[in-house]
């Protein structure tokens, strides 16, 4: 099954899902197949889905599609590039929580692309882990990636480590390797929480160069404060579309940028209109959203 029949089918299983009255299930009345009072959700899907769609074709018939520069991710290449030169290693930290966190998925994504370029330059990489799942899942994400590059013979299975399962212990046991070690570049792509100040402050006394992104708003002033470069918010998840160019992610990023540009617009008509008193009818049709 290719890539395009998949979107379509999960597409059609969508709008079943929104469309299809379930009403008789609740015992509620219904009239018919359909809830003529969420046509405009069903509307909504279709005009996401075919946003994401289009957007993915025209990514893999090479059309030039415009990704904000995010400075974090161009600085990816020289940090490895400067461990590199001075024969140091690049620590990666995916985030502290388990792999069913989206955050994680983001971080585990972002290695792959990193682990890509540590092995093309045959830098020493070093990422501690604090859950099994997570272990598994970036042992077999770096492996691939020097399979790709052509570097099988450079990989070692403990550029993955498991450190320890206690929170406090994992930032104990990597803060000592940051003094130890003195990696050249350190990476922190994940979910962070009491631990972000902890980790980027010893980092920062070793004279690493840092790179943080992470979702959660509690902790972005902790990296801002000490880390080079922070991403923020949603740019930890455009980061592995940013770095890959894959189409099919590319295409995601895109069609999703185009839905919440509309969402904008129209947050702007509806607070126009009902500044004005005639915005009643414009409201109702979001109500069921």
């Amino acid at each position: 099954m290719t890539m395009r029949t998949r979107a379509l089918l999960y597409s059609f299983l969508t709008f079943l899902i929104i469309c299809l009255d379930y009403s008789v299930a609740f015992g509620q009345d219904s009239d018919g197949i359909f809830r003529t009072d969420r046509i405009n959700a069903l509307v909504l899907v279709v005009i996401f889905s075919a946003a994401i769609l289009l957007y993915t074709k025209w990514a893999k018939e090479g059309k030039p599609l415009f990704l904000r520069k995010i400075p974090g991710l161009n600085a990816v290449e020289e940090a490895v590039g400067r461990a590199t030169e001075m024969g140091r290693p690049v620590l990666f930290i995916p985030g502290i929580q388990e792999l069913d966190d989206i955050e994680t998925i983001a971080g585990v994504s972002i290695l792959g692309r990193i682990s890509k370029i540590t092995a093309q330059y045959e830098t020493p990489l070093m990422v501690p882990v604090r859950y099994p799942l997570v272990l598994a899942a970036c042992q077999e994400m770096v492996e691939q990636s020097y399979v790709e590059m052509g570097k099988k013979d450079f990989y070692d299975q403990d550029i993955v480590r498991y450190v320890a399962g206690e929170q406090f212990a994992f930032t104990a046991n990597v803060n000592g390797y940051m003094m130890r070690e003195r990696p050249a570049a350190n990476i922190y792509m994940g979910a962070f929480f009491a631990e972000s100040l902890l980790l980027a402050e010893t980092g920062n006394a070793a004279g690493s160069i840092q790179i943080a992104g992470t979702a959660l708003p509690e902790q972005l002033p902790f990296f801002i404060a000490a880390c080079d470069y922070t991403l923020m918010g949603e740019e930890l998840y455009a980061a592995s579309a940013y770095l890959s160019h894959e189409p099919v992610m590319t295409g995601g990023l895109k069609g999703q940028d185009f839905v919440k540009m509309l969402i904008i617009i129209c947050i702007i008509i509806g607070v126009v209109l009902v500044s004005f008193g005639m915005g009643d009818t414009f409201v109702s049709w979001f109500e069921q959203v």
